[in-house]
């Protein structure tokens, strides 16, 4: 059958339309890269009080990178004596780093210089190629450990902290809230303040259920997870941790997290809660709506736990 030439013309110019614009365009279709994971990140914007510095990983032999977040009292020539309490925050993501969550640095500062809540330094931490987990089997994958055993020992030596746990809190949101929540249990000795927000809870009780396993390519020390370290500190709560967990109500983590409450509460381990309405699965959001009364609870705590006798 025979079509007329404006037919077949019309035919020819639809099937090369149809041909562009299904073939992407060089890098238009594909997927970023992630990049390669870095102890050390370069810190790209000025924040005030923040500085980027690093300090050499007795374990690894290499430099690790953290940014630092000192209020404008301790930066005062008349305090230079003065000591201040520590909220290390871990970031999301996997891998992150110590630069991923540092924009809140803008938010703390303005509540602190404006009086609303107590100075405090704030340390970002970089939770190493698997947030703030341990992977014994790979090498330079200690991240856990390096915050715990190294990095907070380099604060305490090079800063006017408070080096105890009455002046020490723990802060993470998301993949860091996970990390947040695995240390605050097995380690209630160093924390006298801890608020794991947003954390994949979910993913924590699967890894608990089969035996250490998240995925085929992804196993950890079996015990390392928020389910059973929480079973474990609430054999002997001691010293007693004050919690608030956080979460906003159009995170995707928000049911477990709902779920996680409940399990905390079968184990009769108190804590405190502060579900933030209509706010999706971001620290940032979290902070811009009540992110004052997640520095009030630390401050609250650290208060506290300086009235308490040694």
């Amino acid at each position: 059958m025979m079509y007329p030439n404006h037919i077949l013309r019309a035919s020819l110019a639809a099937l090369v339309s149809v041909l562009l614009f299904s073939v992407p365009v060089q890098g238009q279709q594909q997927k970023k890269k992630r990049k390669p994971f870095q102890w050390v990140n370069e810190l790209k914007q000025e924040i005030p009080g923040v500085k980027h510095a690093t300090f050499r990983s007795p374990s690894m032999n290499v430099d690790v990178g953290y940014c630092i977040y000192l209020p404008p009292q301790y930066r005062n020539a008349e305090n230079k004596t003065k000591r201040f309490p520590v909220v290390y925050y871990l970031h999301g993501g996997r891998p992150g780093s110590e630069i991923k969550s540092v924009k809140l640095a803008q938010y703390i500062d303005k509540q602190i210089s404006a009086g609303k809540v107590d100075p405090m330094i704030y340390v970002f931490v970089n939770g190493g190629p698997v947030s703030h987990y341990n992977l014994p089997d790979r090498k330079h994958a200690m991240g856990a450990d390096v915050f715990v055993k190294e990095l907070i020992p380099h604060i305490d030596a090079t800063y006017r902290t408070i080096a105890d746990r009455k002046g020490r809190a723990i802060e993470g949101f998301s993949q860091g809230g996970r990390g947040t929540t695995r240390i605050m249990f097995k380690h209630p000795e160093l924390f006298c303040s801890a608020a794991p927000g947003g954390a994949g809870q979910a993913t924590e009780k699967r890894i608990s259920e089969n035996n250490g396993r998240e995925s085929e390519n992804l196993v950890f020390v079996p015990g390392d997870n928020t389910y059973d370290l929480a079973r474990k500190y609430a054999k002997d709560p001691q010293p007693p941790l004050r919690i608030l967990i956080h979460v906003g109500t159009k995170g995707f983590n928000y049911e477990n997290n709902l779920d996680y409450m409940e399990f905390l509460k079968s184990l009769k381990i108190p804590f405190e809660t502060l579900i933030v309405p209509d706010v999706p699965h971001s620290a940032q959001q979290i902070y811009q709506k009540e992110g004052l009364k997640l520095m009030q609870f630390h401050a609250d705590n650290f208060r506290q736990a300086a009235q308490q006798k040694s």
